[in-house]
Formats: structure tokens, sequence, C-alpha cells
């Protein structure tokens, strides 16, 4: 079989160069989508995809990640950009099918919680009938104390 050189020997460079741009393009176009289900049981899904392993960005999403559970019933699913399809940039942040940020690109793939926490409540994503231990007044100064620790860290 021969290969992608082998093939264009002969071709003018105008269109070699087309076909390069289509070639990108379509590798862009596979992380178009999430990297996983954007719907579980109706419900819109969470999907934070990761590097491997997690940086400074990836760790805030899923801390953002983990107090949103601990208030609303939201499928949320973390991707470690090495299992995600070719393209896909690491951090990123979908909620269903909607991309809401990215490595390079919006937000710079970082998000915050009263960010999502918004796009939930107008969503109308319905809260959990107890709230988990994250949001309990004696873990949550020592989780955002952890927050903090983890920023400071160069």
């Amino acid at each position: 079989m021969l290969g992608l050189a082998a093939r264009l020997h002969g071709f003018s460079k105008v269109p070699a160069a087309i076909l390069c741009a289509v070639s990108v393009l379509a590798g862009e176009a596979l992380a178009a989508d999430p990297p996983g289900p954007a719907l579980i049981n109706g419900q819109k899904v969470l999907t934070l995809v990761s590097r491997d392993p997690p940086a400074l960005r990836c760790n805030n999403n899923i801390q953002v990640a983990a107090e949103l559970s601990n208030i609303y019933k939201v499928p949320v699913i973390v991707v470690p950009v090495s299992f995600a399809k070719p393209g896909t940039k690491a951090p990123s942040v979908w909620y269903g099918k909607d991309l809401i940020a990215e490595d390079g690109g919006e937000k710079n793939g970082i998000v915050s919680f009263t960010e999502i926490a918004d796009i939930l409540e107008v969503e109308g994503v319905p809260k959990q009938d107890q709230t988990g231990r994250l949001i309990d007044a004696d873990v949550k100064p020592v989780f955002d104390e952890l927050k903090r620790l983890i920023k400071e860290v160069k």
C-alpha cells in the first residue's frame, strides 16, 4: 500500500494543499461532539475532557463538576484525553452537545461553578433532594482550601 506522499507524487502543490486542509478539517470534525453520550436517560451530560494526568485547569473543572453534582442531578463524565476522539483538546467541557470551554479556544478550557450552575438553572435541571457532603458547612471550607492550594502550585 502506498503512503500518502507516494500517492500525491505528481499532483500539483495546490491540490495537495487542499487535500491536507481537508484532512485537518476532517480531524477537527471528529472532535466536534463530546467523547461520550450527550444524553443519559434524556438528561444532558456534563462531559469533561482532562489531560493525562489532570493539570490545573482540568482539576478545576473536575472540582466544579463535583460541587455541581452535590447540588444538581446531572450526569457527569470525565474522559482522559488519551481515550477521546482524535483532535479532542484538553481541557474541554461540554453540556450535552454544546461545547462550553476548550483549550486554546472558548474560555481556554476552564469553567466556573457559577457559569455552569447558571446553565443548569436555565435548563431546569432538577436539584438533589439533599445536598451532598461537599456543600456541608464542615466540609466546604476544607474543600475550598484544597482548591486554593491546587491553584497556587506552579
